[in-house]
């Protein structure tokens, strides 16, 4: 169902790929948008179990995106380092595809939520939670729940 990568020696193992999804802020959300164009939006989430969630509003573009269509994809670029002399970049990078959903159940969402919370604001337990109530009827996090996941480094990297 998923296509093999074409430069396996650039291929990452599972470890080092998830390694790029834990330590990382910020990656592309893609779903099928409006009228059949892409939509790819930049996002914070966070990576937990297999699945990567991610929080924001109850309505606009993404949410009517996911309603639409479950099947997404996640991309993450964890080193970017462009080095003109030998007229290449250093990359590495990891892209998870899967299906993702918007978390209905309020003890879900309060997992999940805690779960962000957690990696931005680490050690402040009861100041999250006490957030999270204060702002659960606003909050709407979404899980993609990955299907396959690939890494791959720039060939220097690799070596």
């Amino acid at each position: 169902m998923f296509r093999e990568m074409r430069r396996k020696k650039q291929l990452l193992s599972q470890e080092e790929t998830m390694a790029i999804l834990e330590r990382n802020t910020a990656g592309t959300l893609a779903l099928a948008g409006d009228d059949g164009y892409p939509y790819s939006v930049p996002v914070s989430y966070a990576y937990d179990n297999n699945r990567i969630l991610i929080h924001g509003a109850k309505k606009g573009h993404r949410v009517d995106a996911v309603r639409n269509c479950d099947k997404a994809s996640f991309s993450v670029i964890d080193k970017d380092q462009i080095v003109p002399e030998e007229y290449t970049t250093y990359f590495r990078s990891a892209i998870a595809f899967g299906r993702i959903s918007i978390i209905e159940d309020e003890e879900e969402i309060r997992r999940a939520a805690d779960v962000i919370g957690a990696k931005y604001r680490p050690g402040f337990e009861k100041e999250r939670a006490e957030t999270v109530e204060k702002e659960l009827p606003a909050i709407c996090v979404m899980e993609l729940e990955i299907e396959h996941l690939t890494g791959k480094a720039a060939r220097e990297i690799v070596e």
